[in-house]
């Protein structure tokens, strides 16, 4: 896990795919952390991604950083506790202009029963599980 969080936060924008009825949709994403041995990410709840996501909470992230790239596939698990919330906050400082700790709107999802492939040209695909 550590090592997709690595690569995420090098990745500093990647990609996060939903869906919506049967529409996919994709859009940038920056937050990543981890928290009690888990990978987290961070919206809002106002958002049409997080209804996308309580709807069908499977997701899909995609970065690429140095000539490799990265897919996650995963289950976005909401996470309502405020230490986890704060956490976030804690790790982009600058969300904090936008949100606070249990204000019913920030939210933070882990991510369950994840598979990471990291690929490149040149390299075979490498599988992080977790």
């Amino acid at each position: 896990m550590q090592r997709v969080y690595d690569f995420l936060k090098k990745c500093k924008t990647y990609y996060l795919a939903t869906v919506d009825g049967d529409q996919p949709r994709v859009r940038p994403f920056g937050t990543v952390a981890i928290f009690e041995d888990k990978l987290y990410i961070q919206t809002a709840r106002s958002k049409d991604v997080s209804k996308q996501i309580k709807a069908n909470p499977k997701i899909e992230i995609c970065g690429m950083t140095g000539g490799k790239w990265i897919r996650v596939e995963a289950i976005a698990v909401e996470d309502n506790r405020i230490e986890a919330e704060q956490h976030m906050l804690d790790e982009y400082p600058t969300l904090k202009e936008r949100y606070q700790a249990g204000d019913g709107n920030n939210q933070v999802l882990y991510l369950k029963d994840a598979t990471a492939t990291i690929y490149s040209f040149e390299d075979d695909p490498v599988v992080i599980k977790f």
